[in-house]
């Protein structure tokens, strides 16, 4: 249901929708963030929008959405704080993201927001924690814009897969931080043999 609502707001609304289902979330709409951003790329590779406006409005959405968050937790104060731990079941996540924010500091922006739930809470916490705007912007913006770009691309693959694909990702979100992880790891390993490999190859065909 909610996705079919997804699909025909986007289809009447264009591009203004991406924005709003990922900075207000559209209370009552379960779609995962994953699931609205692949969507918009699938909808820009049948040529429905064109790639980079619709790109464009799921970064700047997932960007503000962040920065409302962080902006209450920065600004509105204790009573806002107390009122958020009281909510059903959110007082683990803001726990969660504040063992987070001590272990890995500002790159635990980077990693809320591969995980439901916690991508939302990651900037609050950072809010109440004090963190300054500046450092706030540095972690969370380029990381959304990576995120963002990763599962438009796949999206634009996927195709009418995007919902049950958006969902296995939504559902395993730290799994999706280790793959990230081992492919980067793998890729810097392959970038360093091949530097070595081509600086060996220089030197075997210096004449002597």
């Amino acid at each position: 249901m909610g996705y079919d609502f997804l699909l025909s707001i986007i289809d009447q609304f264009g591009y203004v929708s991406l924005f709003l289902v990922l900075c207000l979330g559209l209370i009552g709409l379960p779609v995962p963030n994953e699931v609205v951003v692949m969507t918009g790329g699938a909808f820009a590779a049948s040529g429905l929008l064109s790639p980079v406006p619709a790109y464009s409005m799921v970064f700047l959405g997932i960007c503000s959405a962040m920065t409302f968050n962080y902006s209450i937790g920065r600004f509105a104060g204790s009573k806002v704080f107390d009122w958020f731990m009281k909510k059903k079941n959110m007082d683990k996540f803001v726990n969660q993201a504040q063992n987070m924010s001590n272990k890995y500091g500002g790159f635990a922006l980077s990693i809320g927001l591969v995980l439901p739930v916690l991508r939302h809470v990651m900037p609050f916490v950072g809010g109440t924690n004090k963190m300054s705007y500046k450092r706030f912007a540095l972690y969370a913006y380029p990381s959304a814009f990576v995120w963002t770009l990763i599962y438009f691309i796949i999206g634009s693959f996927v195709g009418d897969r995007v919902q049950s694909i958006g969902n296995v990702i939504a559902d395993n979100g730290m799994l999706v931080v280790y793959a990230l992880l081992a492919v980067a790891a793998g890729a810097a390993a392959w970038l360093f043999i091949r530097s070595r490999t081509a600086k060996k190859n220089e030197k075997a065909e210096r004449p002597m």
